[in-house]
């Protein structure tokens, strides 16, 4: 089985602007024929699509929103599953985030990580692929008053702390679905926006969850990507980055350079692993070609840090880590 992932896919502000009068498929540049090359598509949709709602609260300072006809740019990627757990998806309140699960619903794409409801927001995604069944399982440290429960709509929220109630819960979660599942993925939208390198509790949570049932921790929030880790022959992405977005560009943490990370699996084997480096360039991802050697160095000087063997293919411009 082939498995992408890429990190935020921020579709509101200027992206929206120019969905207006670009076709749907526009934001995701020249990146599609390695996305169509898989055989699932995970990303955080760290926006809402909705029509409706209004800007909440209405303090926060950045409210992310995108037209719902802007279903069609995932489906033009063909994306499978979203993570909602993050602290966008409530931009434009309560009504806005129900619509929004209606439509992924009525376009049979695949989500976890909110809800009407604390047990719906804690429901992992099970989707059959290839013969095996991939379990997705999405948490949020972000947006504490966001948190959805018994009778309120809202998020999985999570504090990174392995002793904390909430924690033990996702952790139950993900030992209960190990047994459902050839694959289990837990996503994590987590910690501080900028920073190469993890805090070191989200190192220690992110073992815990391989040691509970994990196979792929797919780190995102940060809007800069993280080394990788291979631990217990189990992958760790620290942080995914920034995939589309209409962000200024920070000089120094590059948050316009991310990859596309390529996954083989056979069951919950995963036995190749390729990064695939992109820049954003006016408000969608292309394949960094000129820059690809220089954004992957940067990634591999990240993961030595972790003893994550890595090696660079110039000929087909991929980053390969070994596992």
């Amino acid at each position: 089985m082939r498995i992408v992932f890429v990190g935020d896919v921020m579709l509101g502000r200027l992206v929206n602007e120019v969905l207006k009068k670009e076709p749907p498929e526009y934001p995701w540049g020249d990146t599609l024929p390695i996305f169509k090359n898989a055989d699932l598509r995970i990303c955080n949709l760290e926006c809402v699509l909705s029509d409706i709602g209004e800007p909440f609260p209405r303090e926060k300072v950045f409210h992310f929103r995108t037209d719902e006809k802007n279903i069609k740019t995932l489906l033009a990627a063909d994306i499978g599953i979203v993570s909602l757990a993050n602290n966008h998806v409530l931009d434009y309140g309560y009504s806005a985030l129900l619509r929004m699960i209606k439509v992924l619903g009525e376009h049979a794409i695949n989500y976890a990580g909110a809800g009407l409801d604390i047990l719906e927001a804690k429901e992992p995604a099970i989707c059959s692929v290839d013969s095996q069944n991939v379990g997705f399982i999405a948490f949020t440290d972000n947006e504490p008053e966001w948190a959805a429960e018994e009778n309120k709509p809202g998020i999985f929220y999570v504090t990174i702390n392995e002793q904390d109630r909430r924690a033990q819960q996702l952790f139950e979660i993900i030992q209960k679905t190990r047994d459902d599942v050839d694959l289990l993925i837990a996503s994590a939208h987590w910690g501080p926006n900028w920073g190469y390198r993890p805090p070191k509790e989200h190192i220690s949570f992110a073992h815990h969850l391989i040691d509970v049932g994990a196979d792929i921790v797919f780190g995102h929030s940060p809007h800069v990507f993280r080394g990788i880790e291979i631990y217990k022959n189990k992958v760790i992405l620290y942080s995914t980055g920034d995939f589309i977005d209409d962000y200024a560009v920070d000089e120094i943490e590059r948050n316009d350079e991310s990859f596309i990370f390529y996954f083989e699996t056979n069951r919950n084997n995963i036995t190749r692993l390729i990064l695939y480096p992109t820049i954003i360039n006016f408000f969608q991802a292309r394949c960094a070609k000129e820059r690809g050697r220089e954004i992957a160095n940067k990634m591999q000087n990240l993961c030595f840090e972790f003893a994550t063997k890595t090696m660079w293919h110039d000929a087909n411009n991929f980053l390969e880590v070994y596992l």
